[in-house]
């Protein structure tokens, strides 16, 4: 064939690098040498000292360690509560510790879902509203922010709650009404601080088990945890001492334990 009938000497697509070629999958959080130092005066504190972890869209990732290991400033800055030091936290491809506080809030009501071990709902407003509230901040218009609100709750089994005050609630409905408001925004990411914590055991179990099902669906989730067991839910888990990781691998195995111990 000669250069006047070839279609690719000729300069005329043919659409085939456009087919080959896939949009490239981005990591939901990448963490890149990151530190935090809190000072008071001439005192430093370094609560983080290098932490890298890279957490792929779909994955459920606990994150364990003994208290003062680091724990609740890595989660506060995967949340966006707080920026690092130093170092780099991109979240779904985005450099989240370059923003304001502006685009933080932003990210942190659209972006996050968030669960916590004291469930922080508002306890004048009913499970619905609880629910709706952050697509509230996001401006969604009142009938399709109820919509949604009570499509999550009866995800999550409340169905018949939508009416009820947290006081009217269980502990564990009251976790569940969280769950159903951290997946109501559809967020990148599922947050849950020690969710467990204040729960009896059998509740314990039904919001893990939940958790598992959010996981299940395709979200990405990642569990902050001093609980062993709570821990084996997830498929990996990452060990935090002294602002460092310790190490990491599949949830449950003996040399992920700390130590690489197996449990007696």
């Amino acid at each position: 064939m000669s250069a006047a009938q070839d279609p690719v000497d000729a300069g005329e697509p043919t659409g085939l690098l456009v087919d080959a070629l896939p949009a490239p999958v981005v990591p939901v959080i990448e963490l890149d040498d990151v530190r935090k130092t809190y000072r008071s005066g001439e005192l430093a504190v370094d609560a983080l000292r290098g932490v890298s972890l890279v957490v792929e869209g779909g994955e459920y990732v606990a994150v364990m360690g003994p208290s003062g290991s680091g724990k609740s400033t890595l989660m506060h800055i995967l949340g966006c509560l707080d920026v690092p030091t130093s170092g780099t936290y991109r979240l779904a491809g985005e450099a989240v510790d370059r923003m304001g506080e502006e685009e933080l809030a932003h990210v942190r009501n659209r972006r996050i879902g968030f669960v916590f071990q004291q469930f922080n709902l508002l306890p004048s407003l009913s499970a619905l509203d609880n629910v709706a509230l952050p697509l509230v901040y996001a401006d969604v218009e009142r009938s399709r922010r109820t919509e949604r609100a009570r499509a999550s709750l009866e995800r999550v089994g409340l169905g018949n709650r939508l009416t009820h005050r947290p006081g009217e609630l269980s502990g564990g409905q009251q976790q569940r009404v969280a769950v159903a408001r951290a997946l109501v925004t559809e967020p990148d990411l599922i947050l849950a601080d020690e969710p467990t914590g204040n729960l009896d055991s059998t509740s314990a179990s039904d919001v893990m088990a939940l958790i598992g099902e959010v996981h299940a669906s395709g979200r990405t989730v990642v569990l902050i945890t001093h609980d062993r067991d709570v821990a084996e839910a997830a498929e990996r888990t990452v060990h935090l001492l002294d602002g460092q990781v310790s190490s990491t691998g599949v949830a449950g195995t003996p040399a992920n334990r700390p130590g690489g111990e197996p449990r007696g």
